[in-house]
């Protein structure tokens, strides 16, 4: 069966929450059924604005707070974190899955895991001892050696990274965070009981995989499907869930069980691509939503994997802040700007929290830029939010925002701000 590249899109927008499709129930219930249909939500430091968790989830919920986030995992325990795509929010459902990627740190094959664990592994008993005898511990409780300094995520003291090696072992799980502090506690202590904890086979972890990424993406190839809740690299074996070999033969045998459908998606013909078929037959009810408007997370669900957004929307995006600034284009954390099916630009902001004020340091469109200027106010409610989400009182739009944009956009920003 053969697809549109227009329809390819609006399949993938409404399995993200991304098209204005019926929302799902507001506050903390909605949050979890969010993290329940998008599988993981990525967990990331960088705090120029919220953090990238918060950002995905507000992106989908206007209501949304952190309260939500930290209630479900410290008090309702229906969330729990772990190695997702990267290290991220998972629904507690879904925690027997992870298992094999707990038992393969025991064994690591990774090098640099290997060095930390000669280096560490004497600590592991005294550390999961303290825990067990004094309760939940960060790693703060624990003094460094004499003369170290606190070091970079590669250079942590060693208690720190005993408590990391637990923690990636199931030995310890993340009972919840303070100030974004890890929080450490047994597993027995956090797991709820009743929660299944058997050992899945390749083959189910295979299906498990596979489903959830289709759940989740609506549409997707082979490889993007293999790195739903898998590393981009293929060195980080230990953080794999089922190798590409098994689950090729997966996709092959939900095919030939009518579970999975194989589809052409126009301009993409070389390349296979996947969905479920309860997808392609409820395909009427999003196709001719009205255009929405997002400011995505660099590490938002739908534009993590890259290549998948340059093909199916045509979307070369780029985080810069890991660049010198002599060669970004766009901005430190330039945001992906999303109206309707289309990606139209880039925005970068920064919330300057002792004034209380977002600055906005860059804009760029895309050229040519074929939506034309209609969705300017829609464009600036949402810069309006997301400064109220950042708790900001004021917006800034910077001199290198082009002049013919800012003319534009900022008395639609003071009148975004009165709302």
């Amino acid at each position: 069966m053969e697809i549109s590249s227009s329809l390819a899109r609006r399949i993938s927008l409404n399995a993200q929450l991304l098209d204005g499709s019926p929302p799902l129930p507001g506050g903390k219930d909605g949050v979890f059924r969010t993290i329940q249909r998008l599988g993981y939500i990525q967990i990331d430091t960088i705090s120029v604005i919220k953090r990238s968790h918060h950002h995905t989830l507000w992106s989908r919920h206007p209501d949304y707070s952190e309260e939500m986030l930290h209630e479900l995992q410290a008090a309702d325990r229906r969330i729990f974190e772990y190695w997702g795509h990267a290290m991220s929010y998972l629904p507690l459902f879904d925690y027997r899955f992870y298992l094999p990627k707990m038992q393969n740190f025991r064994n690591p094959a990774n090098s640099w895991i290997k060095q930390q664990l000669n280096k560490c592994g004497n600590l592991l008993e005294p550390v999961l001892e303290r825990v067990r005898k004094e309760g939940a511990r960060s790693s703060q409780d624990f003094e460094p050696p004499p003369g170290r300094r606190g070091g970079t995520w590669w250079d942590w003291k060693p208690a720190k990274m005993a408590l990391e090696l637990l923690f990636w072992r199931g030995e310890l799980m993340i009972s919840r965070r303070e100030n974004f502090q890890k929080i450490y506690d047994l597993t027995e202590r956090v797991l709820p009981p009743g929660v299944d904890t058997t050992q899945p086979g390749q083959e189910e972890l295979g299906r498990f995989l596979v489903r959830r990424a289709l759940q989740a993406l609506g549409i997707a190839g082979h490889k993007t499907i293999l790195k739903f809740l898998q590393p981009e690299s293929s060195r980080d074996s230990d953080l794999q869930m089922v190798k590409r070999e098994m689950l090729a033969q997966t996709v092959q045998n939900l095919t030939e069980e009518g579970e999975v459908m194989e589809v052409q998606v126009e301009g993409n013909k070389n390349m296979p691509h996947y969905t479920l078929p309860g997808i392609l037959n409820s395909t009427e009810k999003f196709r001719d939503q009205p255009a929405q408007l997002f400011l995505l997370s660099p590490f938002d669900n739908l534009i993590i994997q890259r290549d998948r957004i340059k093909r199916l929307f045509g979307f070369d995006y780029a985080l810069e802040c890991y660049l010198p600034v002599s060669k970004r284009r766009y901005g430190y954390f330039n945001l992906p700007i999303l109206w309707g099916e289309n990606f139209i630009g880039r925005l970068d902001p920064k919330a300057d929290r002792i004034n209380r004020t977002l600055l906005i340091q860059n804009m760029v469109f895309q050229e040519p830029l074929t939506a034309g200027w209609d969705f300017l106010p829609d464009l600036a409610q949402k810069v309006g939010a997301l400064a109220r989400f950042n708790e900001c009182e004021k917006i800034t739009v910077n001199s290198a925002v082009p002049s013919r944009i800012r003319y534009k956009l900022n008395p639609l920003l003071k009148k975004a701000l009165k709302n």
